[in-house]
């Protein structure tokens, strides 16, 4: 027996309810709480009893959401369905979706499809008298002006609804048909002949060649067409038998009856009942897959933290609108040495991963100078810390986030769990970065319009579907993108757009350049793409295969609660985070960092991997970075040298440095260009007057005073050891600096002061929220309790009232004097009978409540509230009356 004879005889002889209302009020509550489930939108607010969550479950706005959720096959059922008879029969609906033909695929999968529209309550009645939701027969019926997602116009009896009974009489006439008394009956036999597929053959066998043409032009959609005044002759053939009938004037439409005929009944041209396969485009053995995926979540690492270093001390403005002006970014760019689009990527997920914020500008900016203020007394090494300071009323700008201190502790596979949690929820979209957004105007890195909700689900249904193949098989990007159309295919309201050409097999779509902000499928298309390439960046796969480590994070969307990092605390209970999980699974994969370098005799030293942080954070002030790669190169100048004594390094230390952690020994010139930068470093000192500048060596001075580079300083010599400038300190050093002399800064003390480099930091920032898609789902708890509170409210609303003979209008609250009130209940309580009160609240809201009183005192009565299926207490004042409940009510609550 067939899957769908089962489901015909299952229900055949069941004539099905009458309403949704009543389709809902039959079924048990697990099918109640998985409608909620799937769409939570009718859980806001919980509605008081079935009647409302059919009434919700019927408007515009969730019958669209529940449809943009439905997979390509079961909305084309619902489509088919809006073009059948209403109520329609189970073999219409198959009739429509398999043709005359039949197909067994469409017949083994239409009963699946069926029940999930019953579960989504977009369908609802018997076999043989299916309904679709009445909005959404108006969203997917073709009319007079549009037609339907099918390519179907409208019937017979809608085209020629304003039409006048002589005409359709002629046209009953020109197609052979003999006439009627009204236009009625006009029109079903007109509708009966172009139903009947013999018939409509007969008919077209008699018609022009150029008559065929038109109708194949117009069979599969859309079915409108323009015609002139006079029209050609092979139109006015179709036009007098009715087979072109007059919507508005100058347009035509074929008639839905006619184009079913002409489709051999088909609803859609080409049905898809079975979801396309992910094909495989490579396989790879899983730890080539790993081992790749890891020297790129170690190369994310390395550019992030290359990214904060760069903006540690404040990054760019921010702009007037918000984000990061085109200028920064390609600054950034050249400084992580990736493309913009790339660059705005990396930036987009320290800024998702709450590393990065803006640092509120004018008064968090005096918060700073304070915090200095209080810092300045503290020595250092014999001399006093000189932090350099903003000034009240500067702009915002970009920095690190106290976090970004935290993050930087973490060893590095939990640095990268961290960011990854960040990318899979994040509602950001960084591919939008240079588009222009509905008011023409271009999205910014960091700044507003870049949140695209569906980029979470699209993103996880990536990795979902690539976690479906084999470890080591990466899919085949067309396919994938084709699978992920057949899931999810209408993305706008009420419209059906064509999908652009899938990316070739094998090619590699360009990051960014913006989507139409009005083009839904086109967005869907690109954030597949974008998914693809930012878990290929990320590390979450290697050569285009899922790794395991991003299997595991499919389990770790969000950080665990009440740990910063999400992965630095561990749970309460006996299983590990998934975020520790991943962690764990990527560590292996990551080289331990290194505590030595190799240093060369051209002034450089090779670091052949990670270093550990403290050596790190030590050669990136003594040397600059040259190039990075699988080995990061430095490079020691008199610059970076002097940098290392500004810090309040000595050349001894330096060399200590050196000698501690090279493999290699340190090679003679680069000790002689440390003696040689000390040498000369702190012999002049610079102090205020406005400045001045002192030195033991005479003759230092007479080269000072000497040189033509000096004059802007207006430098005058004040003593024999002493000169002073008309500059201030700062400006003075630099001067001196670049005439080729090594000035150090001194206190008012005479102490030499160091010089570090001042950390910026933001006041604490929470990462960005991302934008839901929606209402969130619901869990187990809040579907139990809503499921229990419809079901109470339903009880309660069709629980009949005695006939109170007038006392009450009717549908209104129960009116009854105080005693009589006070009677009633006590009687209720003492023979546990169930009552309808009116109430009003504290804010004087009336409601009406079924309640079986418990116990009346002290001018109150408990009783078990039945509207909201919990015991509840009542003032009696607040009581406007009460009202037996029918008999035959009362004998079933006795019953309960």
């Amino acid at each position: 027996m067939s899957a769908e004879q089962q489901h015909r005889d299952g229900q055949a002889a069941d004539p099905g309810p009458r309403s949704l209302a009543q389709a809902l009020r039959e079924r048990d509550d697990a099918s109640l709480a998985a409608l909620l489930r799937a769409r939570p939108d009718l859980l806001h607010p919980v509605p008081a009893d079935v009647t409302q969550l059919a009434t919700r479950a019927g408007t515009r706005a969730s019958v669209l959401r529940a449809l943009e959720h439905l997979d390509r096959f079961s909305l084309q059922a619902a489509e088919a369905l809006a073009v059948a008879p209403d109520p329609a029969s189970y073999e219409e609906l198959l009739g429509l979706l398999a043709g005359d033909d039949g197909d067994e695929e469409v017949a083994g999968a239409l009963p699946a499809a069926v029940a999930l529209l019953r579960d989504r309550a977009l369908v609802w009645g018997g076999a043989d008298r299916l309904r679709l939701v009445r909005t959404a027969r108006e969203l997917l019926a073709p009319s007079a002006s549009h037609s339907s997602p099918t390519g179907l116009g409208p019937s017979v009896a809608e085209a020629t609804s304003g039409m006048s009974p002589g005409r359709i009489q002629t046209i009953l006439a020109a197609a052979g048909l003999p006439g009627t008394h009204d236009a009625v009956s006009a029109v079903a036999a007109l509708s009966a002949l172009f139903a009947d597929r013999e018939r409509v053959a007969e008919l077209l066998d008699q018609a022009p060649e150029a008559s065929r043409e038109v109708l194949g032009r117009l069979v599969w959609g859309p079915p409108y067409g323009q015609v002139t005044a006079e029209p050609a002759a092979h139109l006015r053939w179709l036009l007098d038998r009715g087979l072109l009938l007059p919507t508005t004037p100058g347009t035509v439409v074929l008639p839905r009856e006619a184009a079913l005929s002409l489709r051999g009944g088909r609803a859609h041209r080409v049905p898809e009942p079975t979801r396309p396969r992910v094909a495989v485009a490579a396989e790879r053995k899983p730890r080539v897959v790993d081992a790749a995926a890891g020297g790129q979540a170690l190369a994310a690492l390395a550019t992030v933290e290359e990214l904060l270093r760069s903006w540690d001390e404040g990054g760019p403005a921010v702009l007037r609108a918000g984000g990061l002006s085109i200028r920064d970014l390609k600054r950034t760019a050249g400084t992580l040495e990736v493309p913009e689009p790339v660059a705005a990527f990396w930036v987009e997920l320290a800024y998702g991963a709450g590393l990065i914020a803006a640092d509120g500008g004018y008064l968090e900016e005096r918060h700073d100078r304070a915090r200095d203020d209080e810092a300045d007394g503290a020595d250092d090494e014999g001399g006093r810390e000189a932090r350099p300071r903003r000034r009240t009323g500067e702009a915002e700008h970009y920095a690190p986030t106290p976090e970004y201190d935290a993050w930087r502790d973490l060893p590095p596979a939990e640095r990268w769990a961290w960011l990854a949690e960040a990318w899979l929820p994040g509602t950001r979209t960084p591919g939008l970065i240079g588009g222009r957004d509905g008011r023409d105007r271009t999205l910014s890195a960091l700044g507003p319009g870049l949140d695209r909700s569906p980029a979470p689900e699209v993103r996880r249904r990536v990795l979902e579907l690539m976690a479906e193949l084999e470890p080591g098989e990466a899919p085949d990007p067309a396919s994938l993108l084709q699978r992920l159309r057949w899931e999810r295919p209408l993305r706008s309201a009420g419209t059906r757009r064509e999908p652009p050409a899938p990316p070739r097999t094998g090619a590699r779509p360009a990051y960014g350049g913006g989507v139409e902000a009005n083009n839904p499928e086109a967005l869907r298309t690109r954030l597949t793409e974008w998914a693809l390439l930012e878990a290929e960046m990320l590390g979450v796969s290697g050569r285009g295969a899922l790794t395991t480590h991003g299997r595991a994070l499919l389990g770790a969307a969000g950080r665990s609660e009440g740990a910063g990092a999400g992965t630095a605390a561990a749970g309460s209970g006996a299983e590990p985070p998934r975020a520790a999980v991943v962690a764990a699974l990527l560590a292996p994969l990551l080289p331990e960092p290194l505590d030595h370098v190799l240093l060369q005799a051209d002034l450089t030293a090779v670091a052949p991997g990670p270093l550990v942080r403290p050596l790190a954070e030590a050669l990136a002030v003594l040397a600059d970075v040259e190039s990075t790669g699988g080995a990061t190169v430095y490079r020691f100048t008199p610059g970076s040298v002097r940098r290392a004594l500004d810090a309040g390094r000595s050349a001894t230390e330096l060399h200590t440095f050196l000698a501690q952690h090279s493999r290699t020994p340190v090679p003679q010139p680069l000790t002689y260009l440390i003696d040689d930068v000390a040498r000369r470093h702190g012999l002049l000192r610079v102090g205020a007057a406005s400045s001045y500048v002192r030195c033991d060596d005479e003759a230092v001075l007479d080269e000072i005073l000497a040189d033509r580079r000096a004059a802007a300083l207006r430098p005058r010599r004040l003593a024999p050891t002493v000169v002073a400038a008309r500059t201030d300190p700062r400006t003075l050093i630099e001067g001196l600096r670049a005439m080729g002399f090594a000035p150090a800064a001194e206190s008012a003390e005479g102490d030499v002061l160091v010089a570090r480099a001042h950390a910026h930091r933001t006041p604490p920032r929470t990462p960005p929220a991302p934008v839901p898609d929606g209402p969130p789902a619901p869990d187990a708890t809040l579907l139990t309790a809503a499921v229990r509170a419809v079901r109470a409210g339903d009880r309660a609303a069709t629980t009949p009232r005695k006939d109170t003979s007038g006392a009450e209008a009717p549908g209104g609250l129960p009116r009854t004097s105080a005693a009589e009130t006070l009677a009633t209940v006590q009687a209720a309580a003492m023979t546990g009978d169930s009552l309808w009160i009116g109430h009003v609240n504290a804010e004087g809201a009336a409601s009406q409540r079924l309640l079986a009183p418990l116990r009346v005192e002290g001018g109150y009565v408990t009783g078990y509230d039945h509207t909201a299926d919990e015991v509840r207490t009542y003032a009696l004042h607040r009581i406007t009356g009460v009202a037996e409940l029918a008999e035959e009510a009362g004998g079933a609550d006795q019953a309960r």
